[in-house]
């Protein structure tokens, strides 16, 4: 686990691409853990970085996310860290009057995720980021889970326009035999056609079924 420290000088769409989660809570709880774990490993495998930022100097980080290849974590803001550059940084806000598109590989190295994807119901948390100036994309009309938010920009960031990416929204998870939830997000489908999730969160969500989303996250 390291610092952000990843202000190596633009080169455009060659550069290596940073995904950067504000974490704007005070915990990190079972929902964000879970996410976590998934946006580092995927963005190490894709050879890009990822990075928690805005983190609590008292925020207690579960060892199984430190102990992730990949993931790094920043106590200072986005702004802080990217202020020479700010127009090397998209973020990526559901209230944003553009898309993502891959042509944005070109213009972008940072895409910042404000905490927000993944609420039920969604509250404009990106608000407090919006303010400080950074260029804004959106991912579509539908709210998604942070990993999953992460996981559609890095695809687009490689090549894939948002269209031609394969969508489930509002998953059910069965719970057992006689109950069933729905998952009040889009998720990607994989080639069984069933949501792509972190390791882990179908067996978090059976447990803490008859508890609300938001105790979760």
């Amino acid at each position: 686990m390291t610092a952000l420290g990843l202000q190596q000088p633009a080169t455009g769409g060659g550069s290596m691409k940073t995904y950067v989660v504000e974490h704007l809570d005070p915990e990190c709880g079972p929902w964000s853990t879970l996410e976590y774990i998934t946006i580092a490993k995927e963005s190490t495998d894709a050879g890009a970085a990822f990075c928690l930022s805005s983190a609590p100097l008292d925020l207690d980080i579960p060892d199984s996310v430190k102990a992730v290849r990949g993931f790094n974590i920043d106590h200072r803001s986005v702004e802080d860290v990217y202020h020479d550059r700010k127009d090397r940084v998209c973020l990526l806000d559901p209230a944003a009057k553009e898309e993502l598109k891959p042509a944005d590989a070109e213009d972008f190295d940072v895409f910042v995720f404000g905490g927000i994807l993944g609420d039920d119901p969604p509250r404009d948390r990106t608000s407090e980021l919006r303010k400080k100036g950074f260029t804004g994309r959106r991912l579509g009309p539908i709210q998604m889970t942070t990993d999953t938010a992460v996981r559609v920009t890095r695809m687009v960031i490689q090549g894939k326009a948002l269209t031609e990416i394969p969508y489930l929204d509002y998953p059910e998870i069965r719970i057992d035999e006689h109950e069933s939830t729905e998952m009040p997000f889009r998720y990607v489908k994989d080639a069984d056609q069933r949501p792509v999730m972190p390791e882990g969160m179908i067996d978090l969500i059976k447990k803490d079924s008859e508890k609300g989303f938001g105790e979760l996250l």
